[in-house]
């Protein structure tokens, strides 16, 4: 007969009754609980509080600069400022400067940093990179450090045994055992495992054979291992690391060509960042002189109503006339409007198959002042203007084709950063290759043996101590072997290599499509480059013919022999003539920029320079003014830091002429409307007719 017995019992009775009451506590508890079940889901009774209370949007508190940005900026410019604001001149040199003296964040013109901030660059990435803890390059050495570990236990023993000779001469055991283990391990760059270990055992025991009544048995023991296929070699370890899984290196080669990567990455950004505070600063440029020659245009018109009006006597209808020269005054009057304060339109943006950028004006000097100030990372509006000082260079610059097709193929940094993912692929595939090797480990260990009753001081006579026993070196062993392991198949061995061998494959093709493609933008740019000087020559020789045409048509209608459609349509392109004369001067310099952009030498071209190093003093003093109270231990989250740009000269430029400061107080002044059956009196006439008082034309702010 077969019977069960309970295994655990208190006093005379089993505890099944305990552990099935336990059971169905544990089994209630599961699920649900105060819910009631309407069919589909559990609903608690305390709804309302999760919808109310749980949900509630709840605010972080992070310590941040609000007050210093806030604080920092003022009203932005408009067309109602009472006065005109101090002008800031502004070399592009001091713009490049500034920008990247404030660029913790490398910013863009599209503003992805409230977008998408996880994929903003910054100037901590290679750092970041390179301190990841999991797949950095400390990470990586990390594993080739020495271990230092011990462990320590105590336990005690009382069991019956069915064999007096197992219990070494009693059936009941009663043992006092205690062990140590000491090791310091380290593994070397080839893959060799040296250990050095110290194990100590204390035994008291009731065993009748024993000579003591405790005893201590100590040893030291040196081991090495060392792989002689899978995981041997210093190229092998230093990819995959070591104990690597296939297909998942962790070598600090594989780390250090990350981090390469990501300098790439940071380098590609810097540029983009550079490439963008070019083109909102010529933007700015070009919305002065587009202001100026609307303007121009408006205050043309402007005398052009004045004199119609003042030849109100002639037979001819005036009336009509002078509507149409003030219908002219007004629309060049809402373009000086646009021309100052800007509207929300596209800006400047990349071309099709082109890295650069085509010249889209903001068309407003505000609005491409606040964009350069954006970029350049200080307040929107301080009180002051900025106006650029530099001009685009008048001179023709020409390009050797194959110099710059070699410089292209060689300093892009988008296809270094793809050089260093096909190094990486291969490095990777390399490694893979070893993973179809079997294990086959070669062991050795020597070890010294002491033993005695106690461990230290025991005295002189023979086994009374164990370090005093060890040192005499009566006791000494030695093992030598070989492991050997071998995965039947190799299945995740032969992925990994297939999976590294199509990467290769596939980076090596990627490669090969970016330098087409770099070609194609370098062809673009060069092509660029003249077209965009010849049509300059262009636009200045048609900025002549219309300032030419403007006189005439001028001349002939005042003598009475042209009409006055002929001098309103000559002011109009005369506005457009001159304008478009600076924007192809513009597009000249952003196609020599675009140039330098296309074939890798932009921040050599504006003396920007990349370096690694400790943050600046004058970072570190900032925060420490800013936030006394952190101390030089916590520095202020308000830090920043900043990139070096040298301080050579930008090139310079021939006979650069002065922008005119136009008024930033561009209010209308609205003429009174022509009533009908009325003819307004000439500006500046002593005669009117009876009852009515002459019309005050606007005059124009400069």
């Amino acid at each position: 007969m077969l019977r069960l017995r309970s295994p655990i019992r208190v006093g005379a009775r089993p505890v099944w009754g305990l552990i099935s009451a336990a059971l169905i506590i544990i089994l209630a508890s599961g699920g649900c609980l105060g819910v009631r079940d309407t069919g589909r889901a559990c609903f608690t009774s305390d709804l309302p509080h999760f919808q109310h209370v749980a949900t509630k949007m709840e605010y972080p508190d992070v310590a941040g600069c609000e007050d210093e940005v806030v604080g920092a900026n003022q009203a932005p410019l408009s067309l109602r400022e009472e006065k005109p604001p101090e002008v800031w001149n502004l070399s592009l040199e001091e713009a490049l400067r500034e920008a990247l003296s404030h660029s913790d964040v490398l910013r863009d013109m599209g503003g992805s940093v409230l977008r998408a901030p996880a994929a903003t660059r910054t100037i901590y990435d290679p750092a970041l990179r390179e301190a990841d803890p999991r797949f950095g390059v400390e990470a990586a050495l990390a594993a080739f450090d020495a271990e230092a570990s011990t462990n320590l236990f105590f336990e005690n023993n009382d069991r019956a045994l069915n064999n007096v000779i197992l219990g070494g001469g009693t059936r009941l055991l009663q043992q006092d055992l205690g062990t140590w283990q000491t090791q310091i391990r380290k593994r070397a760059a080839t893959g060799t495992l040296f250990a050095l270990r110290n194990n100590t055992v204390f035994d008291a025991n009731n065993r009748p054979g024993n000579l003591f009544p405790s005893a201590w048995d100590t040893n030291i023991e040196a081991e090495i291992r060392q792989p002689l296929l899978r995981g041997a070699g210093v190229n092998v370890n230093r990819i995959m690391g070591p104990d690597a899984v296939a297909g998942v290196p962790r070598g600090v080669l594989v780390a250090r060509l990350n981090t390469d990567v990501a300098i790439a990455d940071f380098e590609i950004a810097l540029r983009d960042l550079v490439s963008d505070i070019e083109d909102s600063y010529w933007d700015l440029y070009f919305s002065y002189r587009d202001l100026d020659a609307k303007i121009a245009a408006r205050d043309a018109s402007l005398e052009t109503w004045r004199w119609v009006q003042s030849q109100k006597n002639r037979p001819e209808g005036v009336a009509w006339k002078e509507l149409q020269a003030r219908e002219q005054y007004y629309r060049f009057q809402e373009q000086v409007q646009n021309a100052l304060s800007g509207k929300l339109l596209d800006v400047s943006r990349g071309r099709v198959g082109n890295l650069g950028t085509s010249f889209r004006p903001t068309g407003g000097v505000q609005m491409a002042e606040r964009r350069l100030r954006m970029l350049m990372g200080i307040p929107s509006s301080d009180g002051r203007m900025i106006r650029p000082s530099d001009e685009p260079i008048p001179a023709p610059v020409t390009f050797d084709w194959d110099d710059i097709a070699q410089q292209a193929i060689e300093r892009r940094p988008e296809l270094r950063r793809q050089k260093w993912l096909v190094k990486r692929q291969e490095l990777e595939l390399l490694a893979s290759r070893n993973q179809l090797l079997p294990t086959l480990d070669l062991v050795g260990t020597y070890r010294w043996r002491g033993f005695g009753q106690d461990l230290l001081g025991g005295g002189s006579a023979p086994f009374a101590d164990a370090w005093d026993n060890l040192a005499t070196g009566d006791f000494q062993e030695w093992q030598m072997g070989s492991q050997l392991s071998v995965p039947i198949g190799y299945r995740q061995a032969h992925s990994a290599v297939r999976y590294a061998e199509l990467a290769v494959a596939r980076e090596r093709a990627v490669l090969n499509e970016q330098q087409r493609q770099v070609m194609h933008e370098l062809s673009n740019a060069w092509a660029e480059v003249y077209r965009s000087f010849d049509v300059a020559k262009t636009a200045a020789d048609r900025r002549w013919a219309a300032q030419e045409q403007v006189k005439a048509a001028d001349v002939a209608f005042r003598a009475n022999s042209a009409p006055l459609e002929v001098v309103l349509d000559a002011q109009t392109r005369l506005s457009l003539a001159d304008s478009n004369h600076y924007q192809a001067w513009v597009e000249y310099r952003l196609a020599l920029k675009n140039m330098h952009l296309a074939k890798g030498s932009l921040l050599d071209y504006d003396q920007v320079y990349l370096a690694e190093g400790p943050w600046p003093r004058q970072a570190y003093c900032d925060a420490v003014r800013r936030d006394a109270q952190r101390g030089p231990e916590l520095p202020s989250p308000c830090c920043r830091t900043w990139l070096g740009v040298s301080q050579g000269e930008y090139p310079q430029q021939s006979a650069p002429a002065q922008l005119t400061a136009p008024a930033m107080h561009a209010e209308p002044v609205v003429a009174e409307p022509i009533k009908a059956a009325s003819t307004p009196e000439a500006p500046g006439s002593t005669s009117s007719a009876p009852g009515k008082s002459p019309e005050r034309l606007p005059t124009p702010a400069r």
